[in-house]
């Protein structure tokens, strides 16, 4: 098959691509290289089933061959890059995703919406379905990430309904692993640099707030899985693992697999995040026979590893 992946030079993304060249597709990267780094896809390029646009999904994408499959990934996805430019970002969610839209209608293709457990805000709901409608602000600094990828479901639903296309809404819960940027601001990434370096882990908050980390190949398993599901099954359905960490037992244990000197300082907790945040995956586990099988620990020793042979050739 020909699949397209927008975002494909992206953490999750250039794994995307990886795995589904090894099981013998054609892949067609797009990336605009916002966040996304051609170090990641560097293995792939001599491949000859793998082709790389440098584009940005806001703009129109013509693609001449056929596509069967596209996985929509493309949209900056940790705080610090998604508040960078907002307007820019719900414009990836809104006008990008109406493009990638119209692309896979004129292919006919399946098309995959990375959507994220951000579309539930801040939740009193604990731990989250997928009926859950979410504790969203609307008007807050998040909200061009997390309405924007709520407009993005609601858009693919609507071609759904409108054009019987076939669709699929993932919501991807927090996800780690290699090719992380150091500069994300997201908690694994902050947590495994700093202590490395040995310096102050900045925990936001008391750290009581709770996340649920999934390593980077079970959830590029689960997207898989979910795009090549039955064509009735839609979504949205929560992909996650569905352990529960506190940010303060997260810093701790990489603090001990680092064999860190640093110690962790508390700092105010920034507007609307979430205070608890956990998937119920029975509907993956059910529709999709899929969950996680790498444990906390076992990925953050390969991510560790990978940061720090990075610091290492910096110095």
């Amino acid at each position: 098959m020909r699949l397209l992946v927008t975002g494909g030079a992206g953490f999750i993304g250039s794994h995307l691509c990886e795995k589904l060249l090894n099981l013998g597709n054609k892949v067609i990267c797009v990336d605009n290289f916002f966040t996304g780094s051609k170090d990641n896809i560097s293995s792939l390029m001599d491949n000859s089933n793998f082709q790389l646009i440098e584009r940005d999904i806001i703009e129109p994408l013509f693609i001449d061959e056929k596509i069967d499959q596209v996985y929509n990934l493309a949209c900056p996805a940790s705080p610090v890059h998604y508040q960078y430019n907002p307007v820019r970002t719900i414009k990836a969610s809104t006008v990008g995703v109406i493009n990638m839209l119209g692309l896979a209608r004129k292919h006919q293709a399946r098309i995959l919406q990375a959507s994220t457990s951000e579309v539930y805000g801040d939740p009193e709901v604990h731990p989250q379905t997928e009926e859950y409608r979410g504790n969203v602000n609307s008007i807050g600094p998040r909200a061009c990430y997390d309405e924007g990828k709520r407009c993005a479901e609601t858009l693919f639903f609507d071609y759904h309904r409108m054009h019987g296309m076939e669709i699929k809404v993932a919501r991807i819960f927090n996800t780690y692993g290699p090719r992380m940027t150091f500069d994300d601001g997201r908690v694994v990434s902050n947590f495994i640099v700093q202590a490395l370096r040995n310096e102050p882990i900045t925990v936001y908050g008391d750290g009581k707030q709770t996340r649920s980390f999934c390593y980077v190949d079970d959830m590029v398993d689960g997207l898989i899985k979910m795009m090549n599901s039955d064509a009735e099954i839609s979504g949205p359905v929560n992909l996650g693992n569905s352990d529960e960490f506190t940010i303060k037992e997260l810093a701790d244990r990489i603090i001990h697999l680092t064999v860190s000197k640093s110690k962790t300082v508390f700092q105010d907790l920034p507007i609307d995040d979430p205070r608890q945040r956990q998937p119920d995956i029975s509907k993956a586990k059910k529709i999709l026979n899929w969950e996680p099988v790498v444990e906390l620990e076992e990925g953050l020793k390969e991510t560790i590893k990978e940061f720090k042979k990075i610091i290492e050739n910096d110095k």
